[in-house]
């Protein structure tokens, strides 16, 4: 079973509606794509369009916070991440506003759009700003639980939300819990740190190890920032290596994250697989995971290479 995160973050921010009159909805042209079209459906008088202008798109979600409520701003990674920078830094995070900025079309998965629209550094531009919270969902299931998580969170938010279906990795009883990492699989000689969807491709990489004798924990860091640095420190200790696993660039983003983390640890060994400082480019989002070297086969290789 599976459906693709955006939609669940649409039937989402419906469900939460209904219990919370606060929860308000803003898009720029692209309800239909961020599927915030649902919202419009059912609460038309609690959803606005701003039209193709996402600075002006952040500087009303941040207005609205402000009155009290709480604001959801979607478009695409690439436009609200990077168009709507400033707005979003001193408006929002600089003023410590509580709006949930959910963009979707994150990473290369986005595919055939090409690599204007394959935003591969919004967690490094989000995570960079202080105040902000940045959560990346690995499923629909994880995404429904972060959609609660974050309305009911105060302080900015980044919600990166992926454009395909999405096997589901979690369950309807995995917990989830905004700053804490969720152990899916255990292990003992190396760690697989993912989000999103790498998480698939973690997962994968640990059975096909499995045949070589290696055991992996899978860990689905959801949160990257805040960083869950406990669970980090205890994969360093008990681990011979730790590998992260993200459909973004390795500047700036998990791997940089848990770096930051680990660079004080003794005997710290880590490996990044991720976006190695390129843009994308027009492709089958399987094709590009394979091009990017973000499939489970490079993983399970950089493990070999590296124990």
């Amino acid at each position: 079973m599976g459906k693709a995160i955006r939609e669940a973050y649409g039937e989402a921010i419906c469900e939460i509606a209904k219990e919370n009159e606060k929860i308000v909805v803003f898009d720029a042209d692209l309800a239909s794509a961020t599927q915030t079209i649902k919202f419009k459906n059912e609460y038309g008088d609690r959803f606005f369009d701003l039209g193709i202008a996402e600075a002006n798109l952040m500087g009303t979600a941040a207005a609205f916070a402000r009155e009290g409520l709480i604001p959801f701003a979607s478009t695409f990674a690439v436009f609200g991440a990077g168009r709507a920078f400033e707005i979003i830094r001193n408006s929002i995070a600089y003023t410590n506003l509580n709006v949930k900025i959910a963009l979707t079309h994150a990473g290369l998965s986005v595919g055939e759009d090409g690599g204007s629209h394959q935003s591969v550094e919004d967690i490094a531009i989000m995570r960079v700003l202080p105040n902000m919270t940045v959560v990346v969902p690995c499923d629909a299931i994880e995404t429904k639980k972060a959609v609660r998580a974050v309305a009911e969170f105060v302080g900015p938010t980044y919600l990166r939300l992926a454009r395909p279906v999405v096997e589901d990795m979690t369950k309807d009883t995995t917990e989830f819990k905004i700053g804490k990492g969720i152990v899916l699989r255990e292990g003992k000689d190396v760690c697989l740190i993912a989000c999103g969807l790498m998480v698939k491709e973690a997962i994968m990489a640990r059975e096909e190890l499995k045949k070589e004798g290696i055991d992996a924990y899978v860990i689905n860091m959801h949160t990257i920032k805040p960083i869950d640095v406990d669970l980090i420190n205890e994969m360093n200790k008990k681990c011979k290596l730790i590998v992260t696993c993200e459909e973004h660039s390795i500047i700036g983003g998990l791997g940089s994250a848990v770096a930051e983390v680990m660079v004080n640890e003794p005997h710290a060994k880590l490996k990044m697989v991720g976006v190695k400082d390129k843009f994308g480019h027009s492709g089958l989002p399987n094709q590009l995971f394979e091009e990017y070297g973000l499939t489970y086969k490079h993983i399970v290789d950089l493990v070999r290479r590296s124990i």
